[in-house]
């Protein structure tokens, strides 16, 4: 399932570059440079591009919180650290304390 997840991730991540290089930086869309007498149709491949961006940029955060949360449930099934060390360091032989 994490697996699938991470290659969702990449894949939403990749989308999200191209859909956002396709856009003006002016607030336009593919930057092809049309003259005015096409702006409505600019204006409204503008707005497809922004709302596509917002939606792939949500899913990608969302995919991002399930794979943080998938991956935390794994590490709670293990020792912490502290405990392995605190295992390692007792089989080792003890150092006789003075009176």
């Amino acid at each position: 399932m994490e697996s699938l997840l991470i290659f969702v991730n990449i894949a939403l991540a990749v989308i999200l570059v191209i859909v956002i290089l396709l856009q003006r930086s002016e607030g336009g869309a593919l930057g092809l440079g049309v003259s005015q007498d096409n702006f409505t149709s600019t204006r409204s491949v503008g707005t497809f591009l922004t709302k596509f961006t917002s939606i792939v940029a949500t899913l990608f955060i969302i995919c991002s919180i399930a794979i943080v949360a998938i991956s935390r449930d794994e590490l709670r099934e293990t020792q912490s650290v502290l405990e392995k060390e605190e295992e390692e360091n007792s089989n080792l032989p003890q150092i006789p304390q003075s009176k």
